[in-house]
């Protein structure tokens, strides 16, 4: 089926900037400029359906820049920053992260913008759209969108003003509404769209029931918690209850199903090529390689995650190994979370090898480390063999010195010298802040050149795997423990190597560079797939059944486990050691997926394990369980249409910013 058109209605943007905030970046949707259109081009059918076309361009939005990462996986435990400082403050929390920091803004001003559109469409659909075929799809589309960004700014700054009518003309009056209404008006409003949305999408990307369950069942998941315990206790059981029912309608519809392997999530072998039609997936914001649609920005996920490779003698950047913003760095605890012997979910998430590319400028044998004398002078590898190689391995290994890692042919980056103790804050081995397995789900090697920032692939924002854990801790917080088992283990059991299975595989993110004539370079001429498994861990790459060892048969293994760092985020009942449990747990399925900050913010979570697990992130409470109101919206709305006083900004604002 075709996909939804790549293009958007600017004029509709324009408008919908709540307060005309001069920070509302029309350029930043500017992909087709049309025509000059105002309210009276949606007050027909037509008018109507390009309109809520152009909604989906803000899905792309949280892919597209620097706030991608800043505002949800920095500032956590599963990464810390990387080699370019450039966005520090959002991880360190430090004084230069306030109200007016880059990207304070951004998401609040484009989510307002896509509400209005939204806003436009539930206004003008019953009185402009007649009794049209998709009058209910239209309308449910729109709900869903002013549900999904509601969603968005509720979890990251709590109450928001809450505007349900389109803005004709300026408006200056914006009072702010309490978390506890924000979350019964998306409610409500995903509620809706789960009723009028069809069930199979009429073009591929268009948004279903099932994409509306999945968000509604994350939203009562995220009211019971216990960022809102000062107000949900009465609704949090039936929250919970409900967060569970519309999790098991997605599941047990028939409409998705998990994905065979996880690696096909992340082999990206083409634009709209088998990844990215995959039954896992509910919702994706859809990318493409069409450059005369792609705007300012493009996906740009893919940039900020890969460590630096180009410095490295006999390397220079290419497709296939990313152009490296090195912000992302893996930390300790999103290692160690894994059972890197059968969980296959980590070697299928990040890159330990590099293939050498510029074999002219590849270090020689020396006589001092030659391992044979007529090796003296020669090239230590050649194009297409490994030249990079991070060991992952574990404290106590005794195989690696900083001495004898120079008697290997490729670079060696080695987690845990000889006699080195772990530590989750500390510095072992050789990595360091630009050289550290990246993660590469987001690799994309289809993009047109070496020095492109524009991915192509498209953005997952909802994939069935989520689904099974938003289910597994419902049930668990109900105490409901078999059914909470069973749906952890549907992703688990997913994640254990198979019989047969190659536990050397290596999966980089995709393959699509091997079909990009632009990336046809000694880099994967002679491609080999085999990873650093058998030497990170010292075990046979010969997989007998593992299946045992991921599936969990009782919940006390799960409470009783000495694996899941209960004691390093002072975890002591039953209750503290299941969410740790399913934090962890959704650390090892959805690392680096756009999520994280949120988890840890609506469980309470993000103190203690940024602390322990964070090597420079200082967190407080409760300040930075939410985020800053933006100094331009509290600076231009009014009150009683007088501009705020100081102290009134200070009222509006969140507490301690």
């Amino acid at each position: 089926m075709n996909r939804i058109s790549k293009y958007i209605y600017t004029g509709a943007i324009a408008a919908s900037c709540i307060a005309a905030l001069p920070s509302c970046k029309k350029s930043f949707l500017n992909e087709d400029l049309i025509t000059s259109l105002n309210t009276q081009d949606f007050t027909t059918p037509t008018g109507i359906d390009n309109l809520v076309i152009g909604m989906y361009q803000s899905l792309k939005f949280h892919f597209n820049y620097e706030w991608a990462y800043t505002t949800t996986n920095y500032g956590t435990d599963e990464f810390w920053v990387g080699g370019d400082r450039t966005m520090q403050m959002w991880n360190s929390y430090d004084a230069t992260l306030n109200s007016q920091t880059a990207n304070v803004a951004d998401i609040w001003d484009n989510m307002y913008a896509n509400i209005n559109s939204a806003n436009i469409v539930i206004d003008n659909v019953p009185k402009y759209y007649g009794d049209g075929a998709n009058k209910n799809t239209r309308l449910g589309e729109a709900y869903f969108m002013r549900a999904f960004d509601y969603f968005k700014l509720v979890k990251q700054y709590g109450g928001v003003p809450l505007k349900l009518t389109q803005s004709t003309s300026l408006e200056y009056e914006f009072p702010r509404s309490s978390a506890k209404d924000v979350y019964a008006q998306i409610i409500s409003d995903f509620t809706k769209a789960n009723e009028l949305l069809p069930s199979t999408p009429a073009q591929t990307g268009r948004i279903t029931k099932w994409a509306a369950a999945h968000f509604l069942a994350k939203a009562y998941l995220f009211r019971a918690s216990e960022i809102n315990n000062d107000w949900n206790s009465d609704t949090k059981q039936a929250d919970l209850q409900n967060a569970g029912t519309y999790a098991e309608a997605v599941i047990n519809s028939g409409a998705h199903t998990l994905a065979t392997n996880f690696s096909d999530l992340w082999n990206f072998t083409a634009v709209d090529g088998a990844n990215e039609k995959l039954s896992e997936v509910i919702l994706a914001a859809q990318f493409s390689n069409n450059t005369t649609t792609q705007g300012r920005y493009g996906n740009q996920i893919h940039l900020y995650y890969p460590s630096v490779y180009q410095n490295i003698a006999g390397m220079v950047r290419d497709i296939p190994g990313g152009r490296e913003f090195q912000r992302m760095r893996t930390s300790d605890y999103l290692i160690d979370v894994y059972d890197r012997v059968n969980d296959s979910r980590f070697w299928k998430s990040f890159k330990t090898r590099y293939l050498c590319n510029n074999p002219s400028g590849a270090p020689k044998w020396t006589t001092a480390n030659a391992p044979h004398p007529d090796s003296v002078n020669k090239a230590k590898f050649y194009g297409g063999q490994e030249s990079i190689l991070y060991i992952v391995n574990s404290a106590g290994d005794t195989r690696y010195t900083s001495a004898n890692i120079g008697l290997r042919s490729p670079w060696m980056f080695v987690r845990y010298f000889n006699g080195e103790s772990a530590s989750y804050l500390g510095v072992h081995g050789n990595y360091e802040a630009s050289r550290y397995p990246g993660l590469s789900k987001f690799a994309d090697g289809s993009r047109n050149s070496v020095a492109s920032q524009f991915g192509q692939r498209d953005g997952i924002l909802a994939r069935l795997a989520e689904t099974y854990l938003i289910a597994a801790e419902a049930y668990g917080r109900l105490g409901q423990q078999d059914k909470a088992l069973t749906y952890i283990n549907k992703v688990r059991d997913r994640a254990a190597y198979k019989d047969g299975e190659d536990r050397s595989a290596y999966v980089d993110g995709g393959i699509s560079y091997k079909v990009n004539t632009v990336a046809n370079t000694a880099a994967f001429v002679s491609y080999s797939d085999k990873n650093t498994y058998y030497e990170s861990n010292n075990i046979p790459v010969a997989v007998t059944n593992t299946l045992n060892s991921m599936h969990i048969n009782n919940f006390s293994d799960i409470l009783n486990s000495t694996k899941e760092f209960y004691t390093q985020v002072g975890a002591g009942s039953d209750a503290e050691k299941f969410i740790a449990f399913i934090l962890n747990e959704r650390s090892r399925e959805l690392a680096g997926e756009l999520m994280r900050w949120e988890d840890l913010a609506r469980t309470k979570t993000l103190l203690k394990r940024a602390t322990a697990f964070n090597n420079e992130a200082k967190p407080t409470d409760p300040k930075h369980y939410l985020r800053p109101i933006p100094q331009t919206f509290l600076d231009i709305i009014r009150q009683n249409g007088a501009p705020l006083t100081a102290q009134q900004k200070q009222d509006m604002q969140n507490t301690g910013w």
